[in-house]
């Protein structure tokens, strides 16, 4: 009881904190800014700033502190109304709208257990195979389930049902393994496919705004899927090095047991289940053929909603499907009126600015060298600001600004800033799959520091090498 009262006592004095610091650096920056900011930069720049804060301790729900960034945005009339709730007239929104539908439509089905305990049973033997299996999982959900936390919440209860089933100790090489592998999983399962993050979403509607080029979704994973078929092995490779595992620890005959076991319980696969997979081949196969139809991404995916929930041909109850996360809708809604913003209010103009000067204008104008430089400034980014969808619509206007500037392709530049700001391996605050792993008791932040610095430079290592061969090489820079 007592510790419960100190944790809210805790509590209540981080949030009174957190809020007191954003609204001191609001007015700061609000009456503090030189004049080279208008008064819409000034106002948007400070706004920012009070999101960002309370965005990144997340001590006032993300929902509510999106509302809060819409009311100040509103109030100060920040560009016109109609900018204002551009961000919610986007397709961006619908398609995340949609993908959340249609991962609670599929997860009324067996399909993902399934999948998942197949691959478990096939090489979860070994630790190896164990490892190799918890890793490719999420990226195979990572193509029709959108958002990694949503993957992780389905993979984290598996990995605690092999740690209890192979009685792995805390504080153990093997159950960090497992931990580390369903988490660092989660970070890169976004890269390869456009709808699996909301980073990416958010990163080419911003280009398109900002530059009027449109990504499509078989653009996004010509340009990825290197990145991410170098990624997956590589980091199975650093954990399995770095958590060696004594040789009575290498083999565990009853993960296999129990997959099977959870197998038959499951029985044949049903006809639900055979149409919810055709349904969801149908969905990507129109993503894919994008070019050849011209169908932003967000019909395909109401269209698997539709076919999902429709009496006789569905899967899913409509009452069940239509309850997802509205947090997680109003937060891509407002990053991007605040995206928007930066660039309208010419607030991203004039901070580019003080980044403009002529050396660093100079390292720009040299495509593996920039590539390099907003890989690397992404990643410093991502660690000061948390969360992944505030770090991209940030950190993208300024640097499509700044390379408008030295005169190098803007739509490559904000391209490598949204992804490269996807990978948060070091800290706990970075990504949702990390929160969630922490919140499952499965990893501290002692535990993630070490590796995830060796997977963040394995990560920026493997996008450079990806940016100086095949995006060269396919003439992307």
């Amino acid at each position: 009881m007592r510790k419960a009262l100190e944790s809210n006592s805790k509590m209540e004095w981080k949030t009174t904190g957190s809020v007191c610091l954003a609204v001191a650096v609001f007015f700061l920056l609000l009456f503090g800014l030189p004049d080279t900011f208008n008064r819409d930069g000034k106002v948007m720049t400070a706004i920012v700033s009070f999101g960002v804060i309370l965005w990144i301790f997340e001590t006032v729900p993300i929902g509510l502190t999106s509302v809060i960034v819409l009311l100040l945005m509103l109030l100060f009339n920040v560009g016109g109304t109609e900018l204002i709730y551009s961000g919610f007239a986007s397709p961006a929104v619908m398609l995340i709208v949609g993908g959340m539908m249609i991962a609670a439509a599929v997860n009324q089905t067996p399909l993902v257990k399934r999948m998942t305990y197949l691959l478990l049973q096939r090489w979860g033997k070994t630790a190896k195979g164990l490892v190799g299996s918890l890793i490719l999982i999420q990226q195979i959900q990572a193509i029709f389930i959108p958002t990694t936390a949503v993957r992780s919440t389905l993979t984290l209860p598996v990995a605690s049902m092999i740690i209890e089933t192979i009685g792995a100790k805390k504080g153990s090489n093997l159950r960090s393994l497992i931990a580390l592998s369903v988490t660092f999983a989660g970070n890169i399962s976004g890269t390869a496919i456009l709808t699996a993050a909301i980073g990416n979403i958010l990163t080419v509607e911003l280009i398109k705004q900002f530059t009027g080029v449109n990504i499509t979704y078989f653009q996004w994973f010509l340009y990825t899927f290197p990145i991410w078929l170098l990624l997956v092995p590589s980091i199975w490779f650093l954990l399995m090095k770095m958590y060696p595992l004594p040789k009575e620890q290498r083999t565990f005959p009853r993960v296999q047991e129990e997959m099977k076991k959870r197998l038959e319980e499951l029985g044949p696969m049903n006809r639900e289940e055979i149409r919810c997979l055709l349904i969801l081949l149908f969905i990507v196969g129109l993503w894919m053929t994008e070019p050849l139809h011209g169908m932003h991404p967000s019909i395909p995916a109401l269209a698997g909603v539709v076919l999902l929930t429709l009496p006789k041909i569905g899967v899913a109850d409509w009452e069940d499907v239509i309850k997802i996360n509205y947090g997680t809708v109003l937060l891509l809604g407002v990053t991007l009126s605040m995206g928007y913003g930066l660039t309208e209010s010419g607030a991203a103009k004039t901070i580019s600015g003080y980044l403009s000067a002529e050396w660093f204008l100079e390292l720009m104008r040299h495509p593996i060298v920039a590539a390099a430089v907003v890989i690397f400034m992404a990643q410093l980014f991502h660690k000061l600001i948390s969360n992944v969808s505030t770090a991209v619509v940030t950190f993208i206007p300024i640097m499509v600004s700044v390379a408008a500037n030295a005169g190098t392709d803007p739509v490559a530049i904000g391209f490598i800033a949204g992804l490269a700001s996807l990978h948060g391996f070091m800290l706990i605050v970075e990504t949702m799959p990390n929160l969630l792993a922490h919140g499952t008791g499965l990893i501290t932040q002692k535990d993630i520091l070490k590796p995830g610095l060796y997977a963040t430079l394995l990560s920026m290592a493997i996008m450079v090498l990806v940016a100086a061969t095949w995006w060269r090489l396919i003439g992307f820079i």
